[in-house]
């Protein structure tokens, strides 16, 4: 552990640097407080460099934060700035207004907070598990086409075009509709994932002389559904984080940004509400130099979501710690909110 003087160097370091991106010397330590001689800071940043916590720029005497210095920062010293009213409003004015399902609002949760602070914003809605399918419908588009309409209990619905095996007639959709109808409405996500591998074959063998394609057809729809929705605002930040990048590297970096699978797997799960994680933490090359700090959320009864920022690592992370704590709590009152509309709405 640090003294109290050397942690506090490093927190006006760290809270300088994040601020105007300049590197710190002992005359500003000293103006921002410090009241020891220029000589006892410069021998105090020495042994915080010594411990890999601080790094000397070529450039001048001052020094920057090492990752392992935003760190002990984080862990140690990092106090949380209360938003300002300001934010708040447009915060709850975003999320005030009226949405038709559950998808939108967790889309507008990422673009909001993007745009407020100019970083990357990620957010992923509660859980898929705890929902159950509640409409199944294939409207014909023409002899080969339809669009396939699903609807669960918490808002979320699901439409796309398909195109149907030549081996299925456009006369027999209302047979698969009613299978579909029979054995899957009204279950839970993962008993609807279950039955399409164990029942829903042989209840269908039964109709049709071969099931060849109509399976995959109904894996492809319903697969959707089970696909974690994350939801990005802000892509083109990332042009920021790193202006040094070269065009390969972007590339490499939008490409990660587009891969829901990789942003699902960065944002894991924690017991804590607010969990931040700092360059090699993040476990992709590509993030090396940056920081995410996630939030995480629960709704009684429809399981848990996730709100997060993707910035540089030089990130104000006592603003952007209150930010995305504010942020998770409004998310959540406001999908609360909407849920209790939707159990109201069925009960009546």
């Amino acid at each position: 552990m640090l003294t109290e003087r050397q942690g506090d160097i490093l927190r006006l370091i760290i809270q300088n640097y994040t601020t105007t991106g300049q590197p710190v010397g002992s005359k500003t330590l000293m103006e921002a407080g410090v009241t020891v001689s220029s000589a006892t800071i410069r021998n105090e940043m020495k042994l915080l460099e010594e411990r890999d916590l601080l790094v000397k720029t070529h450039s001048s005497s001052g020094r920057v934060p090492s990752m392992k210095g935003y760190r002990y920062y984080v862990d140690h010293l990092l106090q949380p700035i209360e938003v300002e009213q300001q934010e708040v409003q447009k915060i709850r004015q975003a999320l005030g207004k009226e949405f038709r399902e559950i998808n939108e609002i967790i889309q507008q949760s990422a673009t909001v907070l993007s745009s407020l602070t100019s970083y990357t914003a990620l957010s992923l809605g509660p859980d898929v598990n705890e929902r159950r399918l509640t409409s199944f419908k294939m409207v014909p588009l023409n002899h080969r086409q339809i669009v396939a309409i699903i609807v669960t209990d918490k808002g979320n619905v699901e439409s796309q075009v398909f195109t149907l095996p030549k081996n299925i007639r456009s006369e027999e959709l209302d047979v698969m509709v009613r299978i579909i109808n029979d054995r899957l409405v009204g279950e839970s996500l993962i008993t609807v994932y279950h039955r399409l591998r164990t029942e829903i074959p042989m209840t269908l063998h039964k109709y049709f002389q071969t099931t060849e394609g109509i399976l995959d057809l109904f894996e492809n729809m319903f697969n959707q559904l089970f696909e974690e929705r994350i939801y990005v605002g802000g892509r083109m930040n990332l042009l920021d984080f790193e202006p040094t990048q070269d065009k390969i590297q972007f590339k490499s970096m939008y490409s990660f940004m587009k891969n829901p699978e990789a942003l699902t797997q960065l944002l894991t799960p924690n017991d804590s509400l607010i969990q931040i994680k700092i360059g090699d933490e993040l476990g992709n090359e590509l993030l090396q130099n940056m920081s995410l700090i996630q939030g995480s959320y629960s709704i009684k009864g429809h399981g848990h979501g996730t709100i997060a920022l993707l910035g540089p690592s030089n990130m104000p992370y006592s603003k952007m710690f209150g930010l995305v704590d504010l942020f998770r709590q409004e998310l959540s009152v406001k999908l609360a909110d909407y849920y209790r509309e939707l159990d109201t709405g069925s009960e009546s």
